[in-house]
């Protein structure tokens, strides 16, 4: 074997370097094999994220251009409505300008005024004559104006009679109205045929008005007067002719008389109308003066223009409520509109963000995945190369391994065949590790048992070391040590227990004390509260009293201004009082101590509850006691005796019922003043005024009593009124709150414990029957918005929220409710019909549904089909009750498709009836 292992060095030695780089290539090629599945892999996996890349870039450029496109659409929509809401702030605006000028001016042109019986007597004939006869234009008046204001008075007084005169076309019409006024005696009129008037020539015309342009102080009174239809420019020179208008009476008198006198009167005389009214006429007579009638007439071309702001006035609201319709009620629309808008381009501009950002992200990916695939390509053909050279290393190195293997067999069999010819043995190799085995098994138990000996030794050695006597001695001391600890705490523990015992005994009266504490608590709290109500009732009706107060006194201080007025008028017009006497005065001095005793008392009160009011009030009364008129009037007005006043004059009016009654005695003054004027003395005049006193005494007797008749009608009108109101306030007040409980409840979810808000509001709180009633509501995690707003679903719960609040006040005694379900998902149809189920005990409820939770949790189920044998309706009915589980829940049998409803008779227990088809 030495001989052969010292042949074989060289052999074996080749042998291994053979067999390393053999390994060597294996480890190479099988390298270069992981490398280029890892690669194909790789690759495999990039080919695919460059797919779905390349599909989401599209469908982000998509979305992109998308979102664009809705941007650019919001941002026009967004442009368009503010433009519409400037257009309609800047167009109302205008109208709001243009009708405040309108009131300001109508305010001070006193646009209370009306026309009288006659005034309307005359525009209905007109109104009525044009309807008849299409040839009427109307008054002249009516169609025509002077140019300036200034100039109203000089062409009424030119135009005289002629103005109120009806201008027609032809002279058969004007017969045919005469005809029809007579026939219907409604009046005489005057009318102005256009074909068969005599106006003055155009060559006296021109010649005035050459005049008239040297001389800038007059002008043609025709030429100062505008006509809204040329057609009637030949009735205004008819009823004008060449009458001048001069600025002042000097200028009149130069023109008729002067100038004429100067040229030897052989011009044409000139008729001259002031300004101011005075007419000299083409005789030379001269009238001064303005009478009441020419300045009502005078003043019609005002009217005209009154009537025209009123018009214009009536034109401009209809066309800002127009414009209010049609921009949504005012600009809160277009504001809510852009709002909206605003949020959308917001979003939009966010999605557009992200999206460029993901698209970016996605390129910059795609990129670097086609990057990879091509250099994962390139890698991979030269793995090819790689794993095709180092198959051929493998093989050329697994062959010189076999050759340096079979080089040290031949060196070997050289040594080992001699060898074996003389031993016999065939397998020198069997041998030689047959013979190794046995050895190494016996040089292995022989290594096991010289260890396990020394252990054995070892632990000999320990155990004879302890000493047990000492330990034994230190357990026995401390279990005597333990046994005496156990007394000590035996005796502790009576001594706590009965400490506990007392401190129980403490601890029950400290409890009993603290209930009954606790209830004198409640009981002063109970008192607080109702001391509270009352306090805070008692400053409600402070508060009404001050500013009840406040607004009489204000009141008191207008009074006392037209009190004063009043006086100063009567005292310019010269108007004597009737006056008390000094007994009379006295006593109302008297009252009038008395009256400021109280009132200084009542002001001391106040002052205890409200100090600012009261130093708000005192400084009132103040600046009013310092008013040396208010004082002369105080005085004055105590001496006017009103004793024999009407008591209808003495009750208190409203600002338009005194203009009324102030304009109703202006006009009797003024009859009277006419009729004593004209008035003729009557001898008799003593009967017919006792027989008039008469008559006054019985219908004051009528009066009083109707009065007193009023009055009591008012009483009952007034309780009936109060006792409505205080019905109809509990009832809303119950309703109300009802509604809050019941909308709560029926919005309540997991997701929002606390429901959403629903409430009813009045227009008017004092006089509820003046105004209406507004009902809104909020859905749960939702800002406030109108019920036009709400979703379908939102309303029918609203709906149905408000439905039951009511039924809370007047309960009915069942519902019948048809596909109330129809707006509502899954999730409200549950929460309707859990809540139906809850007030089961209170009413019946049949409902017309379709909806298969209704089935599942009704009682009871009818059905309406058509039976074609008798070619009619038949009925089909199935009590759900007999499928009844321990759990109280109904099971739903869908064989219907159409369902009415049908009432159980039994009193015991109600039946809620839901609908179905078949």
């Amino acid at each position: 074997r030495d001989a052969a292992a010292v042949a074989s060095v060289a052999p074996r030695r080749n042998l291994q370097s053979a067999i390393r780089r053999l390994e060597s290539a294996r480890a190479r090629a099988a390298r270069v094999a992981e490398e280029r599945k890892e690669l194909e892999g790789r690759k495999e996996d990039a080919e695919r994220s460059c797919g779905e890349l390349t599909q989401r870039k599209e469908t982000l450029e998509k979305s992109l251009e998308k979102t664009r496109s809705e941007l650019k659409e919001a941002e026009s929509e967004l442009a368009t409505i503010q433009k519409a809401a400037a257009e309609y702030r800047t167009k109302r605006a205008s109208i709001d300008g243009q009708l405040d000028t309108i009131n300001n001016t109508l305010r001070q042109a006193r646009d209370d005024r009306r026309k009288d019986k006659e005034e309307e007597r005359i525009l209905n004939a007109i109104a009525a004559l044009k309807r008849h006869f299409p040839g009427v234009r109307g008054r002249l008046v009516d169609l025509c104006r002077p140019s300036q204001q200034r100039y109203n008075l000089a062409v009424t007084v030119a135009g005289g009679k002629d103005m109120d005169a009806i201008v027609v076309d032809t002279k058969r019409t004007a017969f045919d109205c005469i005809k029809y006024l007579r026939d219907q005696r409604i009046g005489t009129a005057t009318f102005l045929p256009l074909d068969s008037l005599q106006v003055p020539s155009s060559e006296s015309t021109e010649r005035l008005r050459a005049m008239a342009e040297n001389d800038r102080r007059y002008r043609l009174a025709a030429d100062v007067i505008r006509v809204s239809d040329e057609s009637n420019r030949r009735a205004v020179l008819y009823a004008v002719g060449n009458t001048v208008v001069c600025d002042t009476l000097d200028v009149a008198r130069e023109i008729c008389f002067q100038r004429q006198g100067g040229r030897g009167g052989h011009e044409e005389r000139i008729k001259a109308v002031t300004l101011k009214g005075a007419v000299i006429s083409k005789a030379g007579t001269m009238t001064g003066g303005v009478t009441k009638d020419d300045a009502n007439k005078a003043g019609r071309w005002s009217e005209q223009k009154l009537e025209e702001l009123r018009s214009k006035k009536e034109a401009l609201e209809v066309e800002r409520e127009d414009l209010d319709q049609e921009a949504g009620r005012g600009s809160g629309s277009h504001n809510a509109k852009a709002e909206d808008l605003r949020n959308t381009i917001g979003n939009l501009r966010n999605k557009e963000q992200y999206s460029k950002s993901d698209l970016q992200y996605t390129n910059k990916k795609l990129k670097e995945q086609v990057s990879l695939v091509k250099s994962s390509t390139k890698t991979f053909a030269k793995l090819e190369k790689d794993a095709a050279k180092s198959e051929e290393d493998v093989t050329e190195a697994a062959a010189s391994v076999e050759r340096g293997r079979q080089e040290v067999r031949d060196v070997e069999e050289e040594h080992y065949g001699p060898f074996r010819e003389e031993t016999g043995i065939s397998d020198f190799r069997a041998y030689d590790e047959a013979i190794g085995k046995a050895r190494e098994d016996f040089v292995k138990k022989r290594t096991d048992i010289r260890e396990h000996l020394a252990k054995l030794t070892a632990k000999k050695k320990y155990e004879d070391k302890k000493d047990f006597d000492t330990k034994l001695a230190k357990a026995v001391k401390k279990k005597t040590d333990h046994e005496s600890q156990l007394e000590e705490a035996k005796g502790a523990e009576e001594k706590l227990l009965a400490e506990v015992s007392e401190i129980k005994a403490k601890l029950a009266d400290a409890e009993s004390s603290l209930k009954q504490a606790t209830e004198i608590e409640q009981a002063k709290d109970e008192v607080v509260r109702e001391a509270t109500s009352v306090l805070k009732e008692a400053e409600g009706d402070c508060n009404k009293v001050n500013k009840t107060m406040n607004a009489e006194e204000s009141q008191l201080m207008a009074l006392r201004q037209q009190l004063h007025e009043t006086l100063q008028k009567a005292r310019v017009d010269e108007v004597e009082l009737p006056m008390l006497d000094a007994d009379d005065m006295e006593e109302d001095e008297d009252e009038e101590v008395e009256g400021s005793q109280l009132s200084s008392r009542s002001s001391r009160r106040a002052s205890s509850e409200s100090a600012t009011q009261e130093s708000t009030v005192e400084s009132q009364h103040f600046s009013q006691r310092d008013d040396s008129n208010v004082v002369k009037d105080r005085k004055d007005a105590g001496k006017v005796d009103f004793s024999t006043m009407d008591e209808d004059l003495k009750m208190r009016r409203s600002a338009s019922e005194e203009d009324k009654m102030r304009k109703k005695f202006e006009s009797k003054i003024s009859k009277l003043t006419q009729e004593i004027e004209g008035m003729a003395p009557n001898m008799k005049a003593s009967d017919a005024f006792n027989t008039m006193t008469d008559k006054v005494k019985e219908t004051v007797d009528d009066f009083n009593t109707a009065k007193e008749e009023g009055r009591k009608a008012n009483e009952v009108f007034n309780k009936v009124r109060k006792a409505r109101s205080q019905k109809f306030n509990a009832a809303f007040n119950k309703i109300d709150s009802a509604l809050k409980i019941i909308y709560t409840d029926m919005t309540k979810s997991s997701k929002h414990p606390l429901g959403g808000n629903a409430y009813l509001s009045l227009d008017d709180s004092d006089e509820p029957y003046r105004g209406g009633m507004k009902f809104n509501a909020m859905p749960p995690m939702k800002r406030f918005r109108d019920m036009e707003q709400l979703s379908g679903g939102e309303k029918t719960v609203a709906a149905l929220s408000l439905l039951f609040a009511i039924h809370s006040y007047r309960p009915a005694p069942f519902f019948i409710m048809d596909e109330v379900d129809a707006a509502l998902d899954n999730v409200n149809v549950l929460k309707v019909c859990n809540y139906i189920r809850q007030r089961s005990d209170d009413f019946q409820c049949i409902v017309i549904s379709l909806k298969d939770m209704f089935y599942e949790r009704s009682e009871s189920l009818v059905g309406i089909c058509r039976d074609v044998s008798s070619n009619s309706s038949r009925t089909l009915t199935l009590d759900l009750t007999r499928f009844d589980r321990q759990s109280g829940e109904n099971k739903r049998d869908r064989d219907g498709e159409e369902v009415a409803a049908e009432v159980d008779d039994s009193p015991k227990r109600p039946r809620r009836i839901a609908a179905g088809a078949e």
